[in-house]
Formats: C-alpha cells, structure tokens, sequence
C-alpha cells in the first residue's frame, strides 16, 4: 500500500459529538471530514470541512455524501442501511463498516439473535409482543429488562420489570414490539472496544463501565476485574467481530456475573463512549483508529499507556436551558486532567455535554511500559470529584448539593 498526503475525504452520517471528535482525529492524518445531521452547526461542524443538513435517512442529503466523499461511514445508529446499500449501488462509493452489520446492530432482537447463532454468551432474552408475553417472562426470571427493539440509547428504550403487575405499564412505555432479557445481578459492567481492519482485528484493554440510571457515567481503564475476567472479555470480543461484516471500530458492552462469566450486553458498530479514555490512555486513540480502519489504512497500536478514568459531563439541570459550564478552572488547573467539550449549545438533564479523563502512571519495566492497574481507583476518584466540581446550573458551584457517588 502507498499512502499520499493529503488523504481522501471521509462522510460521515451524524454530527454529534462522536462525528466532533472523529474530525478532530482526521485532521493530522490529512484526512478531510464532511458530515450529515439534521441539526444546524451540529457539534461536529466547527470541526469538520463542511455540514449537510439534513436528516439521517434523507436520500438527497445521503447521496450528495456519497457524492463529496470518498468514503461514507456512520456515527449513529439511525443512519438507514437500506438507503447506503442503495447510494453505494448508485454510486460506487464504499460504506464501512457494512450496512449489513448496521442492519443486524439495530434491532435488539436480531443482534442477539445473531450472537447465540454463533455460540457467543449472552443473557437469556426472547421476544415479547404483549403484555401478556411480559408477563410470562417477568415470572419465569424473576424480573427482566425490557428493552425496545429499535431505537433506544442512554436508558432510552430500556424499562426494568420486577413484578408481573408492573407488566402492562412497562410494555405500554416501550411502545411496541420488544425484547424481554433476564435481569441479571452481575458483578459489574465492561466495554472492549475492538477494532477490525483488512486482514487484521485488535481490541483495546478491558474497560470497566459504571452506569446510574441506565446512563453511563464513568469509565475506568483497566477494569477492576480479575485478569482471568479481563481475558475473558477480550476473547468474547474478538468472537463478537468475528460475526461482524466491515472495517472501523465496534464498541461491545458486557456483563461480568457473580460467577466471572462475561455475557454480551450490547454492540455499537462505531466509536463509543466507553473508547473516550484512549484519547489520552492508549498508543491510538478510537477515533484516528475508527478513521484508519475505515480508510483501509495501517492500523493504530491499540496499547494501554496508562489508567485512565472518564467522568461524564451530563446536564445536572431541570429543564432546558442555554448551556453554561461551570468550574472549569478546577480541571484544566489539576494534573493529568483533561476536559472535552462536546459543542452543544442546549443543555438538558442527564444530556452528555462533554467528558473529563485523569490519567495515572505507568511503570518502567526492562525498557518498556507497565500499566499501573492498582492505580485504577485513585484516577477513578480524581475523575469523580473533578466532575463534581462542575455545574450546569445557575449560581456558583459551591451552592450545588453533592451528588450520589
């Protein structure tokens, strides 16, 4: 392969915060990036070469990507495989990863479905179409999650049954056809963010995710599991993208039981917010990875070089207002502290605004670099009370009561 300078272009479809720092991590490749939203000066576009608006499905709006890329990808679940099967047929513009696995990712069911097809763990789920159904479920598991079969994120579309009483609220809720899956009390929640290429396939290490109320919060990298855990999740993941058809990075959430099993929770066919920590903890971050991939090109080293813990910057207001961080100072005069600010001018409650990282230490070890992992708390701590330090609200940030750890 001979590579020149200055790179093809890259459309990307969504313009949120991933398409942001997609951008951002194109640009020292000489890597131009176009993106389509629906969103005007999206939070992508003061970063990126140019914005389409126009909706995520909108065939005009796809085609004229098609049109001024080289290669489409995505950022967003939303995006409509039918219609990138159909512009890449017209246009002969590549589209990575495939619109097929796109298509299987977004309907719960289907992708679950998939994964127990080929031998790959997952929780105990089936298909619910009525109440009726939830109940059933509800008793023979002693509580599920019901989870819409399309569309949901960030504790969006999800709704956990404990009794069969509560059956008929929680599918009404849902509104619609769903997937019931066995509530499990597991030890903790982890995310491998793998990555596959042509020819090649790598994961980044195993990363611990924190969730409260259904919307991640922090990440500490590595996780604190046992290491047989940790290996365990690597191997799944590389199962997982086995399955998977086309280049780029796949974000893949698991479940650590009680019993140190690891179980397939969910898998985002692009960058995810559980990969923000390799920003500053690994070789290559996700999103110059997610570009290379994408592109064909050489692979980034997908190499730890430090704990690193993520807090996230979600709106702690009641209604929505004009977005105003506050404390800022805190983090950016704190060591090994790092803010990432998503661009949105909105902010309303539980909305990802932004993210912080603090990184630990490595070790030197016989001229190579040795990952503290006993350090994981202390950053996970640090990225915690940093975090808390910051408001969205008005006043000054020592009026804000403490949050649940």
């Amino acid at each position: 392969m001979t590579l020149t300078l200055p790179g093809p272009t890259l459309g990307v479809v969504g313009g949120g915060q991933l398409g942001r720092m997609l951008a951002e991590a194109a640009a020292p490749l000489g890597v131009e990036v176009i993106v389509l939203d629906p969103t005007p000066d999206c939070p992508a576009a003061p970063v990126a070469r140019d914005q389409i608006v126009a909706d995520f499905d909108d065939p005009e709006g796809v085609r004229e990507l098609a049109e001024r890329g080289d290669l489409l990808t995505f950022e967003i679940e939303l995006a409509d495989p039918d219609l990138l099967d159909a512009v890449r047929e017209e246009t002969g513009v590549p589209i990575q990863p495939d619109p097929s696995t796109l298509r299987t990712i977004q309907d719960k069911l289907v992708q679950k479905e998939t994964l127990a097809a080929a031998g790959i763990p997952v929780p105990e789920f089936e298909r619910v179409e009525d109440a009726k159904a939830v109940r059933r479920t509800v008793e023979r598991h002693d509580g599920v999650m019901l989870k819409a079969r399309k569309g949901g994120y960030d504790g969006r579309g999800n709704v956990p049954v404990a009794t069969a009483e509560a059956a008929g609220q929680a599918f009404d809720a849902i509104g619609g056809d769903a997937m019931a899956e066995e509530f499990l009390d597991f030890e903790r929640e982890l995310a491998v963010i793998g990555v596959k290429g042509d020819g090649a396939v790598r994961t980044y290490p195993t990363t611990e995710t924190i969730h409260r109320e259904e919307i991640l919060r922090e990440t500490v990298t590595p996780a604190r599991a046992g290491e047989v855990v940790r290996e365990r999740a690597q191997a799944v993941a590389r199962d997982v993208l086995a399955e998977l058809d086309g280049r780029g990075v796949y974000g893949i959430e698991l479940f650590e039981t009680r019993e140190g099993e690891v179980l397939v929770n969910e898998i985002a066919p692009r960058p995810h917010n559980s990969g923000h920590w390799t920003i500053e903890g690994a070789t290559c971050s996700q999103f110059e990875t997610h570009v290379r991939a994408t592109l064909g090109w050489p692979l980034g080293e997908t190499t730890h070089r430090c704990p690193t813990a993520i807090a996230n910057l979600l709106g702690d207001v009641e209604e929505t207002t004009v977005a105003t961080l506050s404390g800022v100072e805190s983090v950016l005069s704190a060591p090994n502290a790092h803010l990432h600010w998503y661009g949105k001018r909105e902010v309303r409650p539980l909305r990802k605004m932004g993210h912080l990282a603090v990184t630990g230490r490595t070790h030197d070890v016989d001229g190579g670099a040795d990952v503290d992992g006993e350090a994981a708390p202390e950053v996970l701590e640090r990225a915690r009370l940093l975090r808390d330090g910051l408001t969205f609200k008005q006043g000054t940030v020592d009026d804000r009561p403490g949050e649940e750890q």
